[in-house]
């Protein structure tokens, strides 16, 4: 190699580290993407807003409430895996992620389930979810669970929980997350892995389960169903978990309801679903004032 470079020259060497730089910095780009399209909706510096009308199979019982789905792009830190302050100084830290933000309001009993997750999926990078965290909070406590992926196919986790058999535990994890298929859904439905997979149940699901962060065999298959619309069916091998969720067939493929079948111990189905009823584009993050409340109207929200 010392031979190498003393035949290169020392021009002939620059160039050679500037091109060996520039091979080792690039990352593979989505397929299927048209990207003016895709960038005309999802960078006009708005927010897509869904309201769904509920229902939470919880404690042996049915109950109504209300999902929200929020997607957005942000600018996200490849290091922090954590939306940036100042994109503008971040350089090739930067990479543009799609959020989704789901949130579930339900009452059992006399007291209520709030529950969120987020999920952190590169739009143009060719790559499977970054970041996914799950929090739930009801009047017994309070738990949050985050995982960050430091490799081709690995997750590093933390749970934190009131629970005393859960308490504050630390894992990894390797296999594809179900969470990430929403956000893959509205990149493009190709970008969904078809077949066998190995992959972590939602984090919304190992919460209300109390299962272990455990991947499972699965199969995914994507099928259209009518002229305008596309049903994602995912099923676990062991029987114990299936989704489906139903979205529009054309970009920008918005979701429009879903079902998930649970078989608890008794082999009985325990179905969660639900539809939407509303759908706005918005900068909501502007809209926080008393006078914007008449919004909540508009989305048809109850919680």
């Amino acid at each position: 190699m010392k031979h190498l470079f003393g035949y290169m020259g020392k021009s002939n060497l620059i160039l050679f580290f500037y091109v060996l730089i520039l091979s080792s910095c690039h990352r593979p780009e989505r397929d299927n993407l048209d990207f003016t399209e895709w960038g005309n909706y999802w960078f006009q510096g708005k927010a897509e807003i869904s309201s769904f009308d509920l229902v939470q199979y919880r404690y042996g019982e049915a109950r109504e409430g209300e999902a929200v789905l929020i997607f957005v792009t942000e600018d996200f830190s490849r290091k922090k895996q954590v939306k940036l302050d100042e994109p503008e100084k971040a350089g090739r830290d930067k990479v543009s992620v799609l959020k989704m933000n789901q949130t579930r309001d339900f009452v059992t009993g006399i007291y209520p389930y709030h529950m969120m997750l987020s999920a952190f999926t590169p739009t143009k990078e060719k790559s499977t979810g970054l970041k996914f965290t799950a929090s739930s909070q009801e009047w017994c406590g309070q738990t949050f669970t985050q995982l960050n992926k430091n490799g081709e196919a690995s997750y590093q986790g933390k749970l934190f929980s009131y629970f005393e058999k859960e308490g504050d535990d630390v894992f990894t994890v390797k296999g594809i997350m179900e969470d990430d298929l929403w956000n893959l859904i509205r990149i493009n439905p190709s970008e969904i892995p078809l077949g066998n997979v190995k992959m972590l149940p939602s984090l919304f699901f190992q919460r209300l389960s109390h299962r272990g962060f455990v991947p499972e065999s699965a199969f995914i298959k994507v099928d259209k169903i009518s002229e305008n619309r596309s049903r994602l069916e995912l099923n676990y091998s062991s029987g114990f978990r299936s989704l489906e969720v139903v979205f529009e067939h054309d970009f920008p493929f918005p979701i429009l309801e879903w079902k998930e079948i649970q078989t608890n111990a008794h082999g009985e189905k325990e179905i969660t679903q639900a539809k939407r009823k509303a759908i706005k584009i918005i900068d909501y993050w502007k809209r926080n004032k008393l006078e914007d409340e008449f919004l909540r109207e508009e989305l048809n929200l109850k919680f």
